[in-house]
C-alpha cells in the first residue's frame, strides 16, 4: 500500500487511542508505547501539566480542555511521527495526523463498575455510561476519520488488552515495514 499524506515522509505511525474513560485507553496506550519503542502521549496528563485549558468545570470535576491549545502543543511532535495519543475525544485533531484510530470499548456493567471505584458519580457517571451504550466515541471518529483506520476493539478484561496489545503490535510493525520496502 502507498503511504497516504498523511503517512509521508514519517518512519514511525501515529495512533490514537480514544473511548469513554474507564474503557483502558492509558493501560492499553502504556503497554502499546513499551512494546513497540513509540511516545505515549496521555493528552490529559499534557493537559494538567502545560495548562492547556480555560478553567475547571465543576459539575464534571475535570478541567475545560483548550483544543487549539492542545494542537498547537502536539503539532511538531505529530509531524514527526511515532506517537500514541491517548484522549476520550477525538474530533478536534486534524485528521492529517492520524494513521490508526483505535475506539476501545466495554461492556456497561463492566465500565460502571470501573467508574464507581475511581469516584465517579452523579452526572459525570451517567453521562460516561451512556456515552458508551450510545457509541459516542466510535460514531465521533467514524465521522472524523477515513473509516478504513478507524478500528473498535473490545477491552473488558485483561485477556482482551493483551489480544489489542498483539493486534496493535503487529499493526504499527506492519505500518513501518511496509514503508521500508
Amino acid at each position: 500500500m502507498a503511504p497516504t499524506t498523511t503517512q509521508a515522509g514519517r518512519a514511525k505511525p501515529n495512533i490514537l487511542v480514544t473511548g469513554t474513560p474507564g474503557t483502558g485507553k492509558t493501560t492499553t496506550s502504556s503497554l502499546l508505547a513499551e512494546a513497540t519503542q513509540l511516545r505515549h502521549i496521555n493528552v490529559g496528563d499534557l493537559v494538567k501539566e502545560k495548562g492547556l485549558h480555560d478553567g475547571w468545570d465543576e459539575e464534571l470535576q475535570c478541567h475545560i480542555l483548550n483544543e487549539d491549545l492542545v494542537c498547537d502543543e502536539l503539532e511538531d511532535m505529530m509531524e514527526e511521527g511515532g506517537n500514541i495519543v491517548d484522549y476520550h475525544g477525538c474530533d478536534f485533531f486534524p485528521e492529517r495526523w492520524f494513521d490508526c484510530v483505535v475506539v476501545l470499548q466495554t461492556d456497561n456493567s463492566i465500565l460502571y463498575d470501573r467508574l464507581s471505584s475511581r469516584g465517579y458519580t452523579g452526572s459525570k457517571l451517567t453521562n460516561n455510561i451512556e456515552c458508551e451504550i450510545f457509541q459516542v466515541l466510535l460514531e465521533e471518529a467514524k465521522a472524523s476519520y477515513r473509516e478504513d483506520i478507524v478500528m473498535a476493539l473490545q477491552s473488558d478484561s485483561l485477556d482482551d488488552i493483551s489480544r489489542n496489545l498483539s493486534t496493535l503490535t503487529g499493526w504499527v510493525n506492519n505500518w513501518i515495514l511496509d514503508r521500508s520496502s
